[in-house]
Parts: C-alpha cells; sequence; structure tokens
C-alpha cells in the first residue's frame, strides 16, 4: 500500500477485485434471492483472507463498508478457531451503511414506472427493491452497531428494522486538502461542472435531466457556456449528449479537484439516490458555487445555507444563470459554502464514533 496508509495500519491485505459477467448477472438473478448488489464482490480469496485473520488475530471491532462488503459479516459461529481459545473473541460488528439501498432502489423504480419506455428496467429495480429491502434489515439485525450516514437514512432503516438505533455520522471529508487545493483544469467559461462515477444510476439519470430540460435554457441565456460531465466509465445513454453544443463528457480524470476548482457553478442535479453525496462536501470544501436539487442535498443539515436548492429546470437553469453573471452573489454563496464544509470534518465527525466504540469495547 501507498506509504500514508502502511504508515498508519497494522496490516493490509489486498485482494484482486472479482469480475461479473452480464451472463453470471442474469443466472444469479434466476437461481438466488440475493440483491445483485450485494454479489458484486463475492470472493472466495478475500473470504478466506477474512476468514484467516479473525482465526488470528483478536480484534475489537469489524468495520463492514457498504451492502456490497455485507455478505463478509460473520455470523457468531463462523470462526471455530476463535470462539474454542479463551483468549481470544470474536469482534462485534459494526455495519456502516453508506447508502439506504433499499430506498435507492425504491426510489429508481418509482422515477421509471413513470416512463413507459423504461419499464423493463422497473421491473428490474422492483425485483431489487424488495430483495434489497429484506436483505439490508437482516444485515442491520446482525450487526452489533449500525452507522447511517444522514438521520433521513436512519428513519429508513428503522423502517424496515423496528427499534433499531442506528448511529448518524455523516459523510465527511478532509476539508483542508481541498480547501488548500489550487490548479484549475482549462475549461471553457462560464463553465457548469457535475462530478461522479458515470455509470451509478442517479448520476446517469441526472446528467440526463440536465442536459435535456436545463441546459438548453442555460445555453440560451449564456450562448459561450460549457458544461462538463465529470468522472469514470460513462454509461451508454450519455453518448447523445456528446453532440450537444457546449457539452464535455471527460472520461475517467486523475483527479477531479481541478474540474471543481476550474467549475463557475458546481451542479448537483440529481433526481434520485440516498444517503449523502462527497461531491457536495468536494465543491463546498473547495467553496464553489453550487446549485443543487433537492434531493441532491438531502442528508444534510440545512443546505440552503451553503447552497441554491432547485428542483423545477426553469428554476435550476435561472439559478444557474444568475450565479454565472453576477459575481458578487457567486462570492457571497462561495464564502457560505466554504464556512459550511467545516461542520462536516473528519476531526468534527468522528469523536461520537470513538466515543461510542471505546464505550462498548
Amino acid at each position: 500500500p501507498p506509504p500514508p496508509l502502511a504508515d498508519i495500519v497494522e496490516r493490509v491485505a489486498i485482494i484482486p477485485q472479482p469480475t461479473r459477467t452480464t451472463r453470471d448477472r442474469l443466472r444469479d438473478l434466476l437461481t438466488t434471492s440475493r440483491p445483485d448488489l450485494t454479489l458484486r464482490l463475492e470472493s472466495a480469496v478475500f473470504r478466506q483472507q477474512l476468514q484467516t485473520w479473525l482465526d488470528v488475530y483478536p480484534f475489537d471491532w469489524l468495520q463492514i463498508e457498504g451492502l456490497e462488503m455485507a455478505p463478509y459479516l460473520p455470523h457468531r459461529s463462523l470462526s471455530t478457531a476463535v470462539a474454542s481459545l479463551p483468549a481470544l473473541r470474536l469482534p462485534s460488528t459494526i455495519f456502516d451503511a453508506h447508502n439506504c439501498e433499499y430506498l435507492l432502489q425504491k426510489r429508481a423504480a418509482s422515477a421509471d414506472l413513470r416512463r413507459p419506455r423504461r419499464w423493463p428496467v422497473a421491473l428490474y429495480s422492483v425485483s431489487q427493491w424488495q430483495r434489497l429491502h429484506r436483505y439490508e434489515a437482516a444485515v442491520c439485525r446482525r450487526a452489533d452497531l449500525v452507522i447511517a450516514v444522514s438521520e433521513a437514512d436512519a428513519q429508513a432503516l428503522r423502517r424496515i428494522v423496528p427499534g433499531l438505533d442506528p448511529l448518524v455520522i455523516p459523510n465527511g471529508i478532509a476539508v483542508a486538502e481541498y480547501a488548500a487545493f489550487t490548479g484549475k483544469a482549462d475549461l471553457q467559461q462560464p463553465a457548469f461542472v457535475f462530478t461522479g462515477t458515470m455509470d451509478f444510476r442517479p448520476n446517469v439519470d441526472g446528467a440526463l435531466w440536465f442536459a435535456g430540460r436545463v441546459w438548453p435554457r442555460i445555453r440560451a441565456a449564456l450562448p459561450e457556456a460549457h458544461v462538463y460531465f465529470v468522472g469514470r466509465q460513462p454509461h451508454r445513454r450519455l453518448d447523445a449528449l456528446r453532440e450537444l453544443p457546449g457539452v464535455v463528457i471527460t472520461g475517467a480524470v486523475p483527479d477531479t479537484r481541478p474540474y471543481i476548482d476550474a467549475a463557475t457553478v458546481y451542479v448537483v442535479p440529481l433526481l434520485v439516490g440516498g444517503g449523502t453525496r462527497l461531491k457536495l462536501l468536494e465543491a463546498t470544501s473547495m467553496g464553489k458555487a453550487i446549485v443543487s436539487t433537492t434531493l441532491g442535498a438531502e442528508g444534510f443539515v440545512h443546505p440552503e445555507k451553503a447552497m441554491q436548492l432547485a428542483d423545477d429546470p426553469a428554476a435550476f437553469a435561472e439559478a444557474c444563470v444568475r450565479l454565472a453573471r453576477d459575481a458578487a452573489a457567486r462570492a457571497q454563496l462561495e464564502a457560505r459554502a466554504r464556512a459550511y464544509a467545516h461542520a462536516y470534518d473528519w476531526d468534527a465527525l468522528l469523536p461520537p464514533l470513538l466515543a461510542r466504540l471505546e464505550q462498548e469495547s
């Protein structure tokens, strides 16, 4: 591992990421009741490495990051070697719910059911939503501690597991690493920037909505404007956007910060999703003027203090155009964004978690 990681951890095992073909996914859809999401990182090598460590080392806590890794959450009877040794014990388990996945899939299904052309995809989403509902509930029941990234996600998890008491620790960021960054990308101005993994369903839908419903209004008011969709693995549904005036799809880039830094306005046009968005933390830490949908800013406390919120295409475009034209209004919003970001610095967020772990160890 790179030196920063090697310097702060006692041991690291790096396991090759497994691959799944479309054929594998179709087979699993028909032959198992598990959600597709929970099969993405299935690896016998990873499982064996984890089991070896559980049998040898007396960990206090085992932290599972996201539902993709939840299949590795051990049962109490999993490690007979540890259980049989009085000096050692199975670790307590933490499930860190990066998203409330059943809710995200439910929202995706609802959006697709409103569009007849998307009904085949909606059927898949409905199936996955029901599977996720059962699986996510089971994982939360098995874990000794569940972490949710927002109060909204915590409430959604309580609905499927009555009596659950998640610890809410929002997504965080090392604010200083972003605030101190300098090095703007060479973008055509005024530049509107959206970053994220571009085959992730919420990002794809958001980019399509922005390009189809919002961008023509911005371009009519600002003929020189460009929008940059920045992120790896652009989905084929985005290919048609490449023909639109002023639209740039970058694909993978070494670092998204130069693009965020060069943005006149950073946009978050999300229509489905859950949790809290790291992209908003990056943009606020870098002091950018932001326009987001209400759902895009879901999970943050009073996001209107740091950004403009708009859900109607015309209102979203109007906010973008006003900020691009009005340097004073933009500077005011940028200052509010910088101040807002500090509440989500890891130094502010982690003490409640560390105190809980110490208390229950």
